[in-house]
């Protein structure tokens, strides 16, 4: 899972052995007396080394139980584990999680050494290796066992999905839940297929007054073009080629130009944004004809994970397969 990059900066919202009484029954009948086999005791959990995506040994705890993973609370929460504390900026945090993180304190995104030690956990898992920056990785090892997964697992949730699996010793799970996406996925891509086969679409975010444009191959943009199918407008290609982020600003030139059959507007200022008043905007071929579909930021369309990845198939098949 990437994390917001530098959007985020704006300020705004951007997871029994059971024991074999094998006992003798030739023998017991032989001999009355013979006693029964004493049961196997069950195998307790147990800690193990993991080497995470920077070459770190990490002894891992057997059952961690106040868990830190800042921008990776999807995946937890995926494996049924609430983790300790979750990422916030200054206003606001990951609301399309709030039924499960409601009660969960929140933490600063950038996990400062002073709040995460304020938590006491037992295990943090960071992202990227931006996240352990400088002298940050031996703070944090101070204080906890720490995993980093290393920017080419973090840039890719599935991978992501898997490791974190492994790392709470949940890897049957982890890989059921991808394969139960991956089944999602391409069912919902057969229905957009006979429902909407050729089409394309284009996720724009309002924010501060600004458009954004979600890059090709990541985030929302990944789920829309890879997993479901859906054409790519020239005017995304050529903004994702240059792209340094998930999300790219993108001009009203460029927005005039937008070559998308359908939008998928998550809406980060709300219902009276004087963004959506704008000439430019109401110009655009699929705002006249009715084929933008708007939602709020308490949506999932700004993240990435097996959680708000099936969150947004849902919402494309509500909007485009009614």
């Amino acid at each position: 899972m990437t994390g917001l990059i530098s959007i985020m900066l704006l300020a705004l919202l951007l997871t029994a052995c059971g024991s074999n009484n094998n006992g003798n029954q030739g023998a017991a009948s032989e001999s009355p007396a013979a006693e029964t086999a004493t049961p196997a005791p069950s195998e307790e959990p147990a800690e193990r080394k993991l080497t995470d995506g920077l070459g770190h040994e990490v002894t891992i705890p057997a059952e961690p139980k106040r868990i830190i993973a800042s921008y990776l609370e999807d995946y937890l929460v995926a494996l049924d584990t609430i983790p300790v504390a979750q990422w916030s900026v200054a206003n606001g945090k990951q609301e399309y999680l709030s039924d499960k993180l409601g009660d969960t304190p929140t933490i600063a995104y950038d996990l400062p050494f002073e709040a995460v030690l304020g938590f006491e956990p037992d295990l943090l898992i960071i992202g990227g290796a931006s996240g352990v920056e400088g002298d940050k990785y031996n703070q944090y090892s101070e204080i906890a066992p720490t995993f980093v997964l290393g920017d080419e697992v973090n840039n890719d949730w599935r991978q992501a999905l898997l490791k974190i699996g492994e790392v709470l010793g949940k890897s049957e799970q982890a890989q059921q839940i991808l394969d139960d996406y991956e089944t999602k996925a391409s069912e919902a891509k057969a229905t957009l297929q006979a429902k909407a086969g050729g089409e394309s679409a284009a996720a724009i975010w309002l924010v501060s007054g600004s458009f954004y444009v979600v890059s090709d191959s990541v985030s929302s943009g990944a789920v829309l073009y890879k997993d479901l199918g859906l054409a790519i407008p020239e005017t995304v290609k050529e903004i994702s080629a240059a792209a340094e982020a998930n999300w790219n600003a993108i001009s009203l030139e460029k927005l005039a130009q937008l070559d998308a059959d359908h939008i998928f507007l998550i809406n980060s200022d709300g219902s009276g944004a004087e963004a959506l008043k704008d000439p430019v905007w109401s110009s655009i071929p699929a705002v006249k004809n009715g084929n933008v579909y708007e939602f709020g930021r308490e949506k999932s369309w700004l993240y990435t994970g097996p959680i708000a990845n099936s969150q947004m198939i849902d919402d494309v098949l509500a909007s485009m397969a009614k």
